[in-house]
């Protein structure tokens, strides 16, 4: 599959990785030639040092022989243009990164005038992404999912008591016909070992046969999993603030949000009905015991800087806060904060897993569920392009971060074992670290010439 982008910025990039992990042919175009250069070192694809706005450069791309065009420049205007310019050269797909809060109002118009097939935006994917976090707290509605014979749960370890303390391969005993796939310490999503121990304060993730683990459900299902969620501080009012704080107030949660710039104030003031607009700087102390952060259910923090969001969160999770999430692009910066018991969000990673899925279609894709905002599970099928074929599990080596977690063939369901293989035209379930989702393309995902 031959995919253009438009814009090497961080989204631009991230995406530029995903695609090439899954062996597609990508061009790069950008005006800044030293980047671009920088760039086709590291990574095998086609560069394009030039405007993408010029009909010119599109034509001499031979732009109608992609398959997608994705503009992912900084500007919504200049990425609703290229996109426009694409389609009318017949490129036959285009995707575009429109952020501006204006523009989403008037989203099936901008879709229908621009011919554009997919609008993204990852101040409102990552708004979304906490909303769900926030409102639905367990990710799983009512802690349970099913696809085919295949089931998934999700329920607090202390629930289990016989399993405190112990690792995986000393519980397989007491989840037979069942597997742990993934385990929430504190916040951080691990794809665990045989050897990885069980905390009381862990949430499980366990997947298996249908039977098993509605019995499992009857013994740690709770009545009342969700938090009773009344009040909610948002600190930096941008568009992820304005998204979340909208949404949170439609549902009927008091909101309180904090933003410096005083005449952002009085726009979100405007146009945000039911919420409190509060202007002030959100690492002052003094104001945050005024506006009694100690007694809100949860605390975010998406400003426009990582290390302002860390602290944020650092300040907020000591007053014992029960939810604190903040956002965070630097990948380098996550998992130290998840190691606090802070949840952190991605939005270049939620954004460019949106973008891929659309990308990948709906005939590959069974289904996809995302779980804690830092992973997916994800049922695909395998063909003869997948590269993991007819090989032992335990013998393909998969990287940290993935997991064969089932695979329908045809009637039968199985729960996988290290001598199981995938055979062509399973239905494989997978758990995913969206961090991992180039190497998820690269093994799973057909490339498409």
């Amino acid at each position: 599959m031959k995919v253009a982008i438009a814009g090497a910025g961080k989204l631009g990039l991230a995406l530029t990785e995903a695609l090439l992990g899954g062996g597609n042919a990508v061009t790069l175009i950008d005006k800044n030639q030293e980047l671009l250069q920088k760039i086709s070192g590291e990574l095998d694809l086609l560069t394009v040092a030039a405007n993408a706005k010029e009909i010119s450069v599109l034509k001499e791309m031979k732009i109608q022989n992609y398959d997608y065009l994705v503009a992912t420049t900084d500007r919504d205007e200049k990425n609703l243009v290229i996109c426009a310019l694409a389609k009318a050269l017949g490129c036959p797909k285009v995707i575009a990164r429109a952020r501006d809060p204006e523009h989403m109002k008037q989203f099936d118009f901008l879709q229908k005038t621009f011919q554009i097939d997919y609008l993204v935006n990852p101040d409102l994917a990552i708004a979304n992404a906490i909303y769900k976090y926030l409102v639905e707290k367990y990710t799983l509605s009512n802690g349970y999912f099913s696809t085919g014979k295949i089931s998934i749960i999700e329920f607090a370890a202390k629930r289990l008591p016989s399993i405190i303390d112990k690792n995986l391969m000393e519980i397989a005993q007491y989840l037979e016909g069942m597997l742990v796939v993934a385990v929430d310490h504190y916040g951080k999503l691990i794809i665990p070992r045989g050897s990885t121990l069980v905390q009381e304060d862990d949430i499980l993730y366990v997947l298996g046969l249908e039977e098993p683990i509605m019995k499992l459900n009857e013994t740690v299902h709770e009545k009342n999993p969700y938090t009773d969620l009344q009040r909610v501080m948002i600190a930096g009012g941008g568009k992820t603030g304005f998204y979340l704080a909208r949404q949170l107030a439609d549902f009927g949660i008091s909101v309180k949000l904090i933003e410096i710039d005083r005449r952002r104030c009085e726009y979100l003031s405007e146009h945000l009905d039911d919420v409190l607009v509060l202007h002030g700087d959100a690492t002052d102390p003094t104001l945050l015991e005024e506006e009694n952060i100690d007694e809100m259910d949860a605390f975010v923090t998406v400003t426009g800087f990582d290390e302002e969001n860390l602290l944020l969160a650092l300040l907020a999770n000591q007053r014992d806060i029960e939810d604190v999430v903040a956002k965070v692009s630097r990948k380098s910066y996550i998992s130290l904060i998840q190691q606090m018991g802070i949840s952190a969000l991605n939005p270049l990673d939620i954004t460019a897993t949106n973008i891929l899925r659309f990308i990948q279609g709906s005939k590959r894709i069974l289904f996809s569920k995302m779980i804690q905002g830092q992973a997916e599970f994800i049922e695909v099928v395998a063909d003869e392009h997948t590269k993991v074929l007819n090989t032992p599990l335990s013998k393909l080596e998969l990287p940290e971060g993935i997991i064969i977690a089932a695979i329908h063939r045809g009637e039968e369901a199985i729960i996988p074992r290290g001598q199981t293989e995938i055979l062509k035209g399973d239905k494989v379930i997978s758990l995913c670290l969206l961090s991992q989702i180039s190497k998820f393309e690269q093994l799973f995902l057909r490339t498409r010439k």
